[in-house]
Parts: C-alpha cells; structure tokens; sequence
C-alpha cells in the first residue's frame, strides 16, 4: 500500500471531527477499487466517507497537500475500470451525501447531492408529477451518470446526462469548491461564458469531484404504451428505425435485441418473443398523440416486414417486458454460469449500423465468443455483453482483441469507440485514434491547468 505511511499520519491528524468515516480495511478496500468492468480490482490505499462539499474539499486538501491519488466512487455501476486506483491513494466513497436538497417543481428542475440514485430521486419525486427520464439500466448515482455521460433507453426521446445538467457544484484537487455555472444558478438556458458545465460531464472524475448536480425534469406523460415487433432481418428493424424518426414520431424509447440477445432474454425472463432482430418500442403522451404515434409507427414497420405488435398497455406488463430488457445483463449471464460478463459499447451513424452489426455478429462467431448484442438503435448505440470465463486468460485474450477491433470498426464507420459507458482503462488508445494527437492535446492542457499534479482519478481516459 504506496500511500498508507503518510496517510496514517495525515488523515486522521488533520480530518479527525471533519470526517468521521475512514477505513483502511481490505475488504472495504477492493470494495471499492472495482466496478462492474472485467479490469482487475486495484483497490486504494484508503476509503474515506464524507458527508458534505466542505469534509470533501478538506479531504482534498489534505490529499493535494501530501500529492495522494483522488478517486471518486459512487456506486460502483461503471463499465471501463472507472474507480480502479491504479496508483493507489484515497477514494473518496460519496454514498453519505444522499440528500435531494432543492426541488423547484414549477421550474422543473432539481438538485441533488452525489449519493442519490436516478431510482431513490424518481421516488422522492413520486407526487410531484414529475420525473428524471435518463435510465442506463443500473441504478446509478446521478452525479456518477453525469460524470460518464450516462444515457441509456430514453436517450432517444429525453437526452443524455449532457443535455439533462443544468448546474454543477465541483470540488477540484486543490480542495477548491466552484460551481460550472454559478452558485445557485438553474437557468434553462444560457451563452454566458465557456460552458463549463459539459466541461465537467463526461469527465469521470478526471477534472474534479462532483457534489452537487441541478438536473431538468420533466412532465409523466398523460399515457405511456409499449410494443414489440420482430423483423427478419436486422437491416429491416434499422430501416424501421430511421424512417420512424424521419416521420417525426416522438418515440420514448426504440431499442434493438439481436436473435442471441432476445433468445437470452426469453429463457431468462420466461418470454416467448420469436428468435430474431427485435425493436422494443414505447410511446409517450396524450392518450389521442399516442394514437397518431402508434398508427404511423404500425404502417412503417409492416413496411418493412416487421411483425404485428405484441402490446404492453397496463403499467404492470410495461414494466415487464423493460425489466426483461434490462435484465439483458443476466440473461446474457446466464448463458454461460460461471463466467463474467463485460459489456463494451459503441455509436455509429444509423446507416451504419445494420453493417457495423452483421461485422460484429460475424467476428463473434468466428473468434469463438458469446456475446449477444442489444442497444438504443434511435442513437445508434450498441452494446456487446460478451460472456467469458475470467479463469481461461486464452479467452480473455480473444475478448480484449475483439474489444479494440469493435472500436476502430466504429471508428471507420464515422462514429465514436463509446456512445456512454466513457473511456475507463479500456479505451485510452482509442480516444487517442478517434479524437487526434491535437485534440487530445487539448484535454491534456485543461487537466494539467486544473489538476497539476495529476491528483484526480491518474491513469484513465488519457494516455
């Protein structure tokens, strides 16, 4: 443990009656030096539990003064290797800053602390007629979510984390506290300044420790339906796709299953949906715009050979059938018990992604690899859950090529190595070839001007 001599020392001396959560035990430890990623744990040397922006600006403080590594943590949902404290220091575990602290419902905006989940805020918000829409399927922190740029089944319709942020409160390595667009600040709009804000989303950590985010909400619709149709090719369900946003259709939520994935998901969730690329639909609104919506939607997709609509109307059965596709993560599991799944995203232009899945479908199969496909095709955004044996390092091997060669396919398609699950550990060398030696050069001098000593999260998203 590089860092537990001096952190022995200065911690407890100097944030003794400013935080009273501490630990340097093991299991705490690698706890929290791993995410749902396959990268290896690499737990820090020390796990601290603050409980409000001023403990955490003196625990920087004291990290900055002594030059130990700050690693975020929320709640441990990520999917590239996020939280690893692959130089050791001190993790800064936020989960007892859990309060919803401003709720402004005639402005439809909120604020939350970093320790509330995107479900515990949709519940807090439950009388209000209000909701946060962006759902990645974990029940992530929010200021984790704005961290990565978190998006998800509604992305389509609602935005991701980027367009969703209204205001930030950060606390930089130097124990600084600043706020991306003023303090106490909530417009809808604004051209005022650099727009540091979306400096900060996506960041993940590297910039800075979120501790507060002001968020938008937005209206329940008056009625929501769902729907799922088959098609027998995957060129079919895209085609479906784009020409139901080209008709201007307000969809909520337009999400593609290949055969594997939805075999998955039927023998998991006990579905019988037919065995072949699949579109999950859901319709917001007025019980009248939802007739429009679902008639338009219909003609496009028997256009295109798809199947009639099997429809989930009541709140009990809709609540089914996106269980069941965001249970996709253990379905694929369960294809193979015993092993690990690791899940690997990227966003291409739509035209390109009927080619960009046949070529991935194709290099699964002839690498001898499990990984049944899903994603918000409305985006353009796909995953790959790939089912491996974390105990064969042959296999795992096979995964982390394939991995690379999916990026640069991406790439080559005009599109980026990830749509939202970030840069991590895993995509370094990517993000280099996607953005250029200039760009990156950029990002280099904005942490260096932030963060100096390279404190805040060392060892990700840059090489």
């Amino acid at each position: 443990m590089t860092h537990c001599p001096s952190l022995c020392v200065c911690v407890p001396k100097e944030c003794c009656g400013q935080c009273d959560g501490i630990s340097l035990g093991e299991a705490v430890r690698e706890q929290h030096g791993k995410d749902e990623s396959v990268h290896r744990c690499c737990p820090p040397d020390v796990v601290v539990f603050p409980r409000c922006v001023e403990e955490v600006s003196a625990l920087a403080k004291v990290c900055h003064q002594h030059h130990l590594p700050i690693i975020p943590f929320g709640t441990g949902t990520g999917l590239e290797g996020g939280v690893c404290a692959v130089k050791g220091g001190v993790c800064f575990s936020l989960r007892n800053m859990d309060q919803v602290l401003d709720l402004h419902q005639e402005d439809f905006d909120v604020t939350v602390e970093p320790g509330v989940t995107r479900k515990a805020l949709n519940a807090y918000l439950r009388d209000t007629g209000l909701w946060f829409p962006v759902d990645p399927g974990a029940d992530a922190s929010l200021c984790g979510m704005a961290a990565t740029n978190a998006s998800g089944t509604n992305a389509v319709r609602y935005g991701t984390m980027r367009e969703n942020v209204i205001n930030l409160e950060v606390v930089l390595a130097n124990g600084t506290i600043m706020h991306t667009a003023g303090k106490g600040r909530r417009p809808r709009k604004t051209s005022a300044g650099y727009n540091l804000t979306n400096l900060f989303v996506g960041s993940e950590g590297h910039l800075g420790i979120i501790t507060k985010a002001t968020l938008r909400l937005y209206g329940i619709p008056e009625a929501m339906v769902s729907a799922v149709c088959s098609f027998p090719s995957v060129q079919d369900a895209v085609d479906s796709t784009v020409q139901i946003l080209q008709a201007g259709v307000a969809i909520a939520r337009i999400e593609f299953l290949d055969d594997v994935m939805i075999d998955a998901c039927n023998r998991f969730s006990c579905l019988s949906y037919p065995v072949s690329p699949t579109l999950f639909l859901e319709f917001h609104g007025s019980e009248q715009s939802l007739k429009e919506q679902v008639n338009t939607t219909e003609d496009i997709t028997k256009s295109n050979r798809g199947s009639d609509f099997q429809w989930a109307q009541d709140a009990e059965t809709r609540n089914q059938l996106w269980k069941a596709r965001h249970d996709a993560w253990y379905a694929a599991l369960a294809l193979r018990p015993g092993c690990k799944a690791y899940a690997t995203d990227v966003c291409v232009p739509l035209s390109r992604l009927p080619d960009i899945i046949v070529e991935t479908k194709k290099d699964l199969i002839e690498n001898r690899l499990t990984g049944p496909i899903a994603g918000h095709v409305g985006d353009g955004n796909f995953h790959c859950l790939i089912v491996v044996d974390p105990k064969d390092p042959e296999e795992l091997h096979r995964v982390h090529l394939f991995t690379e060669r999916l990026g640069r396919r991406a790439l080559a398609m005009d599109g980026t190595c990830t749509g939202e699950h970030g840069v991590g550990l895993g995509k370094k060398v990517l993000l280099h070839d996607e953005l250029g030696p200039k760009a990156v050069q950029v990002m280099w001098d904005i942490k260096n001007a932030l963060d100096p000593n390279n404190l805040m999260n060392p060892g990700k998203i840059l090489q």
